[in-house]
C-alpha cells in the first residue's frame, strides 16, 4: 500500500461526524474504525467495489477501470441506479491489462484509452479507479491523470481505492475524498437560490430519487447536486454553493457532509426517505435548515400544508391493505441503514419485524433500532442460511425481506420473499414509494402459488402433520418412507 493510499486512509478515519471516533484516543483513532480484509474473505464487496457504486451514479462521466478486464464486472449494472438522460455510466471502460503491462506497467496503456474515450465519447469527465494488481506493479494513476487532464483539457479524476485497501464500506469514502479532492468545487453553477441543496449518499435506485423530488420541487426547494444518483459532473463540481446538506441515511459518505461543512460552513442533517413519519421529518429538517439560512420565512408553513395532503393521501391508500397485513410477521435480512428505515416504515403498516439483521450497521444505526423496536432482541449480527430456512418453516416469520442472495432460503422454505436491496425494481421512497412497497409485501403474501406448493404432492402421504413419500407414485401408502428435510 503506498504511502499516499495510507496518508488518505488515516484522513478517512479521522471523522468529526463520528461520535465513536472522536471519543478514541489519538492512537486509537489512527488504527481506524474498520475491519481490514484477510485473502479470500472478500464477500460483501473490496474498496475498489465500494468506490465504484458510490461514483459510478454520476451518469454523463466515463469510468475507466485501470486493471484486469474481470474488475469491471464488479455488477454494478444490477443495482439498477437510473439516468434521467445521458447513459454514459452504463459502459464499461477498461484497460484489460496483460502480463506485458504487468512485467513493464500499464501507464502508457492508461494514457491512450483516456484518449481514446475523449475521442470517441468526449465526456465532461473521466473517473479512473485503480485495482489491486495495478496498484501492486506501482502504475501512478494520479500522475498520469494529471498529463491527461493538462494534454486534453478535460478533467480526468484519480479513485485511488484498490481493493486490497479494506472493505466495500471504506471505498464508499475512498470514493467521495476523490470527489472532494479533484470535483467539489471546481465549477460556479449558473445561478443559486436560497432553497439550494445537495442530497447525498443516495443512488436513484429504481428512480426513488425522482419520487422525492417532486415534493421538493413543490416547496420550491432545488436539487442543486445528488451525490451520486442520477448525477451529472457540472452539478457535482458545483455542490459548494448549496445552502445545506442532506445525509440519506448512510455513513457511507458522511465525510463528504463533514468536509463540505469544515470548508464552505454548509450545515447537513441525516435524513430518511422509507416511511411516512421519517419523509415527513425529513422535509421538516429541510425547511427549518433553509430558514435558517435565509429562505423565505414561509417555507415551514409551506411544508407542513403540504405534509398534511401527502399523509392523508398516503394513509388513505395504505388502510386498505392494513387489516390483511396486520400481525403479519417479517424477517429483514439487510443491512446498514435499512436495517432501521425500513422497520419504521414496516410497522406503519401494521406489519410485526420478528428480526432485523445489523451485520452492517453502525453504532448509530443499532441504537436507532432499539429506539424504534424497543430493545435489542430483535437484532441479528449474523444468520446462517440455516437459521433462516429454520425460522421461516417454523413459521415464526411469513415473509423475508432481504437480498437476491438470500431468496433460495426462502423459496426452499415455500415462503414469501420481496427483494428490498439495490437490485430491485421497485422504488420504495417518499410517500408514493411507501405504498408501493406494501402493495408488493401484500402480492408476495397472498399470492396463490403458496397454497399450490406447499400442497403435499399426490404420492405423497400425510400423516399426523408429517409428511411421508412413497417410493413410486403408485405404490401404496404401507411403502411411504418419511420425508427428509431437504426434500420438503
Amino acid at each position: 500500500m503506498s504511502a499516499s493510499l495510507k496518508a488518505r486512509i488515516a484522513e478517512v478515519f479521522d471523522e468529526p461526524g463520528c461520535d465513536i471516533n472522536q471519543s478514541k484516543s489519538a492512537q486509537e483513532r489512527k488504527k481506524g474504525c474498520t475491519k481490514q480484509l484477510t485473502p479470500g474473505a472478500a464477500a460483501g464487496g473490496c474498496a475498489f467495489d465500494g468506490a465504484k457504486i458510490a461514483l459510478q451514479p454520476i451518469v454523463d462521466v466515463a469510468h475507466l477501470v485501470h486493471g484486469p478486464i474481470a474488475c469491471e464486472g464488479n455488477a454494478w449494472d444490477n443495482r439498477h441506479s437510473a439516468s434521467s438522460g445521458p447513459s454514459t455510466y452504463r459502459t464499461g471502460y477498461t484497460t484489460d491489462i496483460n502480463e506485458f503491462d504487468v512485467i513493464y506497467g500499464g501507464e502508457k496503456r492508461l494514457f491512450k484509452a483516456i484518449r481514446e474515450i475523449i475521442e470517441k465519447t468526449d465526456p465532461p469527465a473521466i473517473f479512473v479507479y485503480q485495482t489491486c494488481v495495478t496498484a501492486m506493479i506501482g502504475d501512478d494513476i494520479e500522475a498520469v491523470c494529471k498529463r491527461a487532464t493538462e494534454r486534453f483539457g478535460k478533467p480526468v479524476i484519480p479513485v485511488d481505492a484498490p481493493g486490497f485497501a479494506g472493505p466495500k464500506n471504506l471505498g464508499n469514502k475512498l470514493g467521495a475524498e476523490a470527489l472532494l479532492d479533484h470535483v467539489i468545487g471546481t465549477m460556479e453553477p449558473e445561478f443559486t437560490t436560497p432553497t439550494d441543496i445537495n442530497i447525498i449518499g443516495e443512488y436513484n435506485l429504481s428512480g426513488e430519487l425522482w419520487q422525492v423530488k417532486p415534493l421538493l420541487d413543490a416547496l420550491g426547494v432545488r436539487v442543486l447536486s445528488c451525490i451520486s444518483g442520477d448525477g451529472r459532473y457540472a452539478e457535482v463540481a458545483s455542490a459548494h454553493r448549496a445552502r445545506a446538506n442532506m445525509m440519506v441515511c448512510s455513513k457511507s459518505m458522511i465525510n463528504v457532509a463533514t468536509r463540505m461543512q469544515q470548508r464552505w460552513g454548509i450545515p447537513y442533517f441525516e435524513g430518511s426517505f422509507y416511511g411516512i413519519a421519517d419523509m415527513s421529518l425529513t422535509l421538516r429538517e429541510i425547511a427549518r435548515l433553509l430558514v435558517e439560512r435565509g429562505a423565505p420565512a414561509d417555507l415551514a408553513e409551506r411544508t407542513e400544508a403540504l405534509i398534511a395532503v401527502e399523509e392523508a393521501r398516503a394513509w388513505g391508500r395504505i388502510r386498505a391493505y392494513r387489516e390483511r397485513l396486520a400481525g403479519k410477521k417479517v424477517l429483514l435480512i439487510t443491512g446498514g441503514v435499512k436495517s432501521w428505515s425500513v422497520v419504521s416504515a414496516l410497522q406503519e403498516a401494521g406489519l410485526e419485524v420478528v428480526g432485523t439483521s445489523v451485520k452492517k450497521s453502525t453504532k448509530e444505526d443499532k441504537e436507532k433500532i432499539k429506539e424504534i423496536m424497543g430493545d435489542d432482541a430483535h437484532m441479528i449480527d449474523d444468520m446462517t442460511p440455516r437459521e433462516m430456512y429454520a425460522m421461516l418453516r417454523e413459521a415464526r416469520a411469513d415473509i423475508m425481506l432481504s437480498g437476491g442472495r438470500s431468496q433460495f432460503v426462502a423459496l426452499k422454505a415455500r415462503m414469501p420473499w420481496m427483494d428490498i436491496n439495490q437490485e430491485r425494481h421497485h422504488a420504495f421512497a417518499g410517500y408514493e414509494g411507501m405504498v408501493t412497497m406494501i402493495a408488493e409485501i401484500d402480492k408476495a403474501l397472498f399470492n396463490p402459488v403458496w397454497q399450490q406448493v406447499r400442497t403435499p404432492a399426490p404420492w405423497d402421504v400425510v400423516v399426523d402433520d408429517a409428511v411421508y413419500r412413497t417410493s413410486t407414485p403408485a405404490a401404496p401408502a404401507a411403502s411411504a418412507r418419511p420425508l427428509a428435510a431437504a426434500e420438503a
